[in-house]
């Protein structure tokens, strides 16, 4: 994610570097890299040129203090111009009223349904609320089925009427349904259409027209760069939304579009989506996306979803024990359990500062972690408890109940035995890495 941008930034602050005071020509010189970085991202001409400038003047009326160099000050200075440009900081979304209404629209394939099953599951599991779905796309042959499905995996209820071709109808029924049972918010999944046009903007404003909704949220696929932020204000023109979701985060995506909707709408990214899990769904931070995008990582995010899946007193019980040097492989096995619960692999290293950089070359093959589970899984308690009483026979019979081979069977027990010793010695990002990267398991 923003990786072309966090390199092209990184490139134009170098220009900085040994300078001893900024000045109007190199700052000239570094802000033209910056604005060429913009719109190779993707970010409309208008808004680079206007983010410069603002930049330039912010940098011009600095006094560098003598700790400080000019380059560590313009990046400071793009930091907080980047965070001003997103929004400032995150919006929350309105779930106060009882039951709370949320229509999500926006064009077809920007994935409405997933993200709408993923909000479902966001409310529920994080601030206890009673979601129910609504099926009111009734054009897309696989639209209800696809919402079916998502919504049996987080176990919410999803409102349908699969006579009916009248989403009005369904819309309005669904919120008289929500009151009579009690469920507290109701999630309306629109039909799209592959490009804007009036029947669908009409049928999406008849829908609003008849439950009116608290929350209306456009949901838009980031790949598409400025033709997101195009269709965007076409949307909140006709629905004056309250909020943008910014999906595929995790695909090619150059960023134009997290850095140009907010000034173009005047409206909040609410959330981010990246990946296809139902816990792939992340508020929008503008600070935090500020630091990725300069390469400074996200800890504040990384510790809040590890603080989701590790309790306190797991992650106490577990210092002990590696201080002690007990960790065992029945903890290396919930511990890659809990790590993999709280996301794709390498999107939490790049979370790490000083670590994205190091392993954006890296191959993190998830489906490797597999193979390491049915290798533990295929140990006796003695053996996870002490890898050290591995003999050759024990590791013949443990290749052959996980359908490995005895040198995949060594090569987890020698980085196993590499990483406990790393994990008591561990000071700082690169050796972090370095044991992230190592655990590409099967990787040469």
């Amino acid at each position: 994610m923003f990786e072309n941008l966090s390199d092209r930034l990184d490139r134009s602050f170098k220009l900085l570097k040994g300078e001893g005071r900024i000045t109007e020509i190199n700052v000239a010189e570094t802000l033209k890299e910056v604005r060429r970085a913009l719109l190779d991202a993707d970010v409309n001409y208008k808004i680079a040129k206007s983010f410069t400038d603002k930049v330039k003047d912010m940098a011009m009326g600095q006094n560098v203090i003598k700790s400080v160099n000019p380059g560590q000050m313009m990046i400071k200075i793009v930091h907080d111009e980047l965070i001003e440009l997103m929004g400032g900081q995150n919006a929350d979304i309105n779930i106060k009223i009882n039951p709370s209404i949320i229509l999500i629209a926006g064009l077809q394939g920007s994935g409405k349904t997933t993200f709408a099953a993923k909000l479902a599951n966001h409310l529920k599991n994080k601030k206890g609320k009673n979601p129910l779905l609504v099926a009111a796309d009734v054009y897309r042959p696989a639209a209800i089925d696809q919402l079916k499905v998502l919504a049996e995996q987080i176990s919410v209820p999803v409102f349908l009427e699969e006579d009916s071709k009248d989403p009005v109808k369904i819309a309005r029924e669904s919120v008289k349904h929500a009151k009579y049972y009690g469920y507290n918010v109701v999630i309306i999944d629109t039909a799209g259409r592959l490009a804007v046009d009036e029947e669908m903007m009409n049928e999406v404003a008849n829908i609003r027209n008849a439950v009116s909704p608290h929350e209306i949220l456009f949901v838009v696929d980031s790949m598409t760069g400025q033709d997101a932020v195009n269709t965007a204000k076409e949307f909140n023109d006709r629905l004056d939304f309250d909020g943008v979701v910014l999906t595929k985060l995790d695909g090619d995506t150059r960023g134009g579009a997290a850095l140009s909707i907010r000034s173009v709408v005047n409206k909040p990214v609410k959330f981010v989506s990246n990946g296809e899990k139902m816990d792939a769904l992340d508020i929008f931070y503008p600070d935090r996306m500020a630091d990725r995008i300069l390469g400074m990582g996200d800890v504040v995010s990384f510790v809040e979803r590890a603080q989701e899946q590790i309790s306190a007193e797991d992650a106490q019980r577990l210092r002990k024990k590696i201080a002690k040097n007990q960790f065992n492989l029945d903890d290396f096995l919930q511990q890659m359990q809990q790590i993999k619960k709280m996301g794709n692999l390498k999107d939490l290293a790049g979370m790490i500062p000083g670590v994205g950089k190091a392993i954006r070359d890296v191959d993190f093959d998830e489906n490797s972690l597999k193979g390491i589970e049915a290798i533990i899984y295929s140990m006796t308690p003695a053996e996870r408890e002490d890898p050290a009483i591995l003999n050759g026979s024990r590791r013949k019979r443990i290749a052959s109940g996980s359908g490995t081979t005895v040198p995949e069977v060594n090569q987890l027990v020698k980085q196993f035995e590499e990483m406990r010793k790393m994990m008591k010695a561990m000071s700082g990002g690169k050796n972090l890495a370095r044991m992230m990267a190592n655990m590409s398991f099967g990787k040469r």
